[in-house]
């Protein structure tokens, strides 16, 4: 069932909820409101429900939404973006730990592409260069040997994201 949620967050409904190093689980829902035994016209609640980590549940997050104006009749396009940012929050206030094993997240044409960051510390800068091909590179030093360097190895940046190198 975990890996169920988890799915729907990585390739499903719940992608505007997906937090990249985070092994988030969820389900999107949609329930029109009823009135003396109708449907009401227009008139839904929209919800979320999310668990993390999903391989060792810490927290689970319950989101509803009564009757939101102005928006698709989705939950995936109402929740889920707030449910990240709350999510976000409780990541650092319980200090949860990234992991790695998740589902990677569909990509959508709206994504931004991210790389990870190769470990370039001891290289030469003509070598560190050619493995930050998909990053702008800022230097502090003139030396040509890479002293360190932020992001550390292993973070994800996006696509032309600034990888900044000490030198010597």
């Amino acid at each position: 069932m975990r890996h169920a949620l988890e799915s729907v967050v990585a390739k499903g409904g719940g992608k505007s909820a997906y937090i990249e190093g985070y092994r988030i689980g969820g389900k999107t829902g949609t329930a029109q409101k009823v009135e003396n035994g109708r449907y009401l016209v227009g008139n839904y609640i929209m919800s979320f429900m999310a668990v993390v980590p999903s391989n060792d549940p810490e927290v689970v997050l319950y989101l509803a939404i009564d009757n939101p104006k102005n928006t698709a009749l989705l939950s995936s396009y109402t929740t889920t973006p707030i449910a990240r940012r709350i999510l976000l929050d409780i990541i650092e206030a319980l200090d949860i730990p990234k992991q790695s094993g998740g589902i990677e997240k569909d990509l959508e044409w709206t994504d931004k592409i991210l790389y990870d960051v190769p470990d370039v510390t001891g290289l030469s800068v003509s070598e560190a260069k050619k493995l930050l091909v998909n990053f702008n590179i800022e230097y502090t030093g003139t030396g040509k040997k890479v002293l360190s360097q932020s992001p550390e190895a292993g973070e994800k940046l996006e696509d032309r994201g600034t990888v900044r190198l000490l030198l010597e």
